[in-house]
């Protein structure tokens, strides 16, 4: 019989993602993404002292937005076209017998006031997502140059990115701008999809993003602030 564990979490994540689609599919893509991490109240600066000597760390968290869906043996990879299948095992996919992820995020900040605050850089991580584990990453055992990288041994190609009007674009925060840009130039669209005359709509911030993709360019084509909408 399987052993049962019950896992509480120690932390939230807030990130600009407020839904899936859009999420970048791995840490470091979108460099712009940043995200803090809030320590529940239990745990109080000493469970942090030492941290910011590391510039990454490794977040062990829960696919919650997805918990719960099921999972099968084998998956479609988007780096594969979404027309190959491969071994769940052999994927980053977050449908999992449990659905656990793994970042590798770079550590920006710690904050300690009001309670404990880790901003971090480049995350692939959905507003809200449960955090299990925190670890700071040791370049010495953990980063290794020789190492096969199956079927990803490239980084994916960015799409180019061009606004439908530069008005709008030219209204926005640049911080919003450039996250909105490089998250779209990641290609979010599951990988089966290429439909030149199809919209696709990503939340983002406080934003809402409309955009489709002809002949390899992201064209957006409107943000709108999104429906309550803080003040």
């Amino acid at each position: 019989m399987p052993a049962t564990h019950i896992l509480q979490a120690i932390a939230y994540v807030r990130s600009p993602y407020k839904q899936k689609f859009g999420v970048p599919r791995q840490p470091g893509l979108v460099p712009s993404a940043q995200v803090y991490i809030e320590l529940l109240p239990e745990f109080p600066a000493d469970c942090v002292r030492g941290l910011g000597s590391f510039s990454h760390i490794w977040v062990q968290f829960v696919f919650h937005g997805v918990a719960g869906a099921g999972w099968q043996p084998l998956v479609r990879p988007p780096r594969l076209g979404g027309n190959r299948k491969m071994g769940v095992f052999a994927t980053r996919s977050p449908f999992r017998p449990n659905p656990l992820g793994l970042s590798l995020l770079k550590l920006e900040r710690i904050e300690t006031d009001g309670g404990v605050r880790l901003w971090c850089g480049g995350a692939d991580l959905l507003d809200g997502t449960p955090v299990l584990d925190i670890k700071p990453y040791l370049p010495f055992v953990e980063a290794q140059p020789d190492a096969a990288s199956g079927f990803a041994t490239v980084p994916p190609v960015p799409l180019e990115v061009a606004w439908l009007d530069e008005e709008t674009a030219a209204t926005l925060p640049s911080t919003i701008r450039l996250l909105l840009e490089q998250s779209i130039a990641q290609d979010p669209r599951p990988a089966y999809q290429d439909t030149p005359q199809r919209v696709y709509k990503m939340a983002v911030e406080d934003w809402e993003v409309a955009f489709r993709i002809e002949n390899g360019t992201a064209l957006i084509e409107a943000v709108m602030e999104a429906e309550g909408k803080a003040t």
